[in-house]
Parts: structure tokens; sequence; C-alpha cells
């Protein structure tokens, strides 16, 4: 289970914690570093999408892959989706089939992106890119991945939480970097800001802006109704105010560890929290695919989609297009 990220990872870098732990993070950064320059990236014959981020925790990766997804589906390709799966035990590259497997067979995530294209779960990423290759995918597009140096990247996007940015700057575990940020950064063909708000880049890369917004219809659904919200993601917070923003009452809010996987206990005692309050039980998609089916009864997820700022979205077409037009006919290239 994913633990939930400590709150000095986004306070002042010279926090006590974490400058005691800061040499630890030049470690983590070191063999990091030494790692990706002692392999050499697999390519594959189709073009390689990777949507992945600089830090630990939730920054709506899973969405933004999805939209992307989506625009090169729009353009007449098949698309394979590539997951490690977080948390499931696969021992070999494996094509998710979202009716029969569960979370715990294949991650919570895999089984977003599986309603929308063919997913392949593997912790070995040029293994996935093989299979999906050999299933017809045109295109394969990364849920994270950005810094496992296996798989060649033919289009890269960091993404970034706008309230949160690059928290205290320093690497795991003093503060919340997968790698430094000037590094990354270098090898990012754009960073797609999630949220409003102001974020510093240290070098000179495309930025592109994008939000979390709920279907028209959750809106029509939710206004003023009562609801008991949980969330066991990266950031339950942010969950909790796209509810209210629906114009949902939140009678009460529980926050659970990302990834969580809910227990019995867990379920009885929000089903009884939510029959004191006449409220309705509602959390997030990732969560409610962690259920199993047979415990979902009486409990809704709020459905949204990752939305491109217009300037943005004709930015991430561009960039699509440059990307395409070195491997497919212009025919599939182009719009």
């Amino acid at each position: 289970m994913r633990m939930r990220a400590p709150e000095f990872w986004y306070s002042d870098p010279n926090d006590t914690v974490a400058f005691v732990l800061k040499p630890l993070g030049w470690l983590y950064g070191f063999v990091g570093r030494t790692r990706a320059s002692m392999v050499t990236p697999f390519r594959t014959s189709v073009p390689v999408v990777c949507v992945g981020n600089l830090t630990a925790g939730g920054t709506g990766k899973t969405p933004l892959a999805i939209a992307i997804g989506e625009r090169l589906k729009a353009r007449g390709l098949k698309v394979c989706f590539l997951s490690r799966g977080y948390g499931a035990d696969v021992p070999g590259a494996m094509v998710v089939d979202a009716a029969e497997d569960t979370a715990e067979d294949v991650g919570d995530e895999p089984l977003m992106l599986a309603q929308h294209a063919m997913t392949i779960v593997s912790p070995d990423r040029p293994a996935g890119a093989r299979l999906g290759v050999s299933r017809g995918a045109q295109v394969v597009v990364m849920d994270d991945g950005f810094q496992n140096p296996s798989l060649m990247k033919d289009l890269s996007f960091v993404v970034v939480d706008a309230s949160k940015g690059f928290g205290n700057g320093c690497l795991i575990p003093a503060g919340p970097l997968r790698e430094r940020v000037e590094d990354g950064l270098a090898r990012a063909d754009a960073v797609i800001v999630m949220g409003t708000g102001h974020v510093f880049l240290p070098v000179e890369k495309p930025i592109l802006r994008a939000t979390l917004e709920p279907l028209p219809e959750e809106r029509v659904r939710l206004k003023n109704k009562r609801v008991v919200a949980f969330a066991g993601i990266g950031e339950p917070k942010r969950f909790f105010a796209t509810v209210e923003d629906c114009g949902a009452i939140i009678t009460s809010r529980h926050e659970y560890s990302d990834h969580y996987a809910y227990s019995d206990d867990d379920l009885a005692d929000l089903r009884e929290i939510a029959g004191a309050q006449d409220a309705t039980l509602l959390t997030t998609e990732k969560d409610l695919l962690r259920l199993e089916p047979d415990v979902r009864a009486g409990i809704s997820a709020l459905k949204v989609v990752a939305k491109f700022e217009p300037e943005s979205a004709a930015q991430i077409d561009q960039l699509i297009e440059q990307c395409l037009t070195r491997f497919l006919p212009p025919a599939l290239a182009m719009h």
C-alpha cells in the first residue's frame, strides 16, 4: 500500500527531517542516474508517448493519459495503454480484461485505462510494448514510467500539480522528487500543469494547462445531494473540492492512503456513517474499481475527465503530429 506523502516534503527544504534525509536523497538520485546510464532503451516500431511526473504521488497522470489516448483515437489510430500496474502481482506482460480482471489482479489505474483502449500491464516495459504491437497497436501511451529507462520514449509529458509544484525540491526520501528537476525537464518535450497556479520551471519548456473536470451530468446528479465522500488517492482534498464544486453537500469526508485496499469493516463503518447522516456514499472512479463488484451497491463514483485549455489543446495536437510524422504515413499522422 502506498503511504500518504509526509508533510515536510512540501515545506521548507531546511526542515530538520528533510535536512537529515538529504544524503539519502543524493544517494537515491545517484543510483537512478547510474542505472539510466547503463541501460540501452528498447526501440519499438511504433511511437511511444509517455505521461509521467517528477514527484511521488498523484498528479492526475491517468486522466491525462486517457485524454491523450482519446486524441490519438480520434485520428483513427489503435492505441495501447501501458502500465506497470501498481500493487499487482503480474509475472509478465498481459492484456487487461476490463470485464473480468480486478484491481488486485492488475491495479486500479489499468482498469480505468482499459475502459478506453487496449491496456497492457507489464513491469517489463519493453515486453509490454512488444505485446501491444503484436496486438495491432499503432501507438503506445505509457501511464507513468518517465524514470524507467528501458523503453525509448518519442514524446514525453511531465505532469506537475499546480498547487504543490516540486515540493521542497529534495529527492526521495528527503522530498517528493524522483529525480532532479533539471534532469527530468531536460528529457521532457512539454510540461502539463494540472490546476491553476504558477509553477517555476528552471528550463524553457512548452507549458500546457489542464484541469480535472466533472462530466456535465455529474453536476446535475450531485447538486444539493448529501454525500459521505471518501477517497484513497494521492490528493483526496482535490476530490472533495470537485465534489463541492458540483453542488453536493459533503456531510463528512474520509481520507485514506493512496491505492488503499478497503476492508469489509471500512465499508461497514462508511455505510453506518452515511445512514446516520442521511447521505449516500461517493468516491472516485479509482476507489470504486478497487472494490469487489458485489460490495459496490449504494456507492457511486464521481466521473471526471482531463480537459486542456484551448491554446494548450492546439499545442498538444501539434506535438502529437510532429511525433507521429516520424513513424506513420501522413494520412494517419495528420488530423
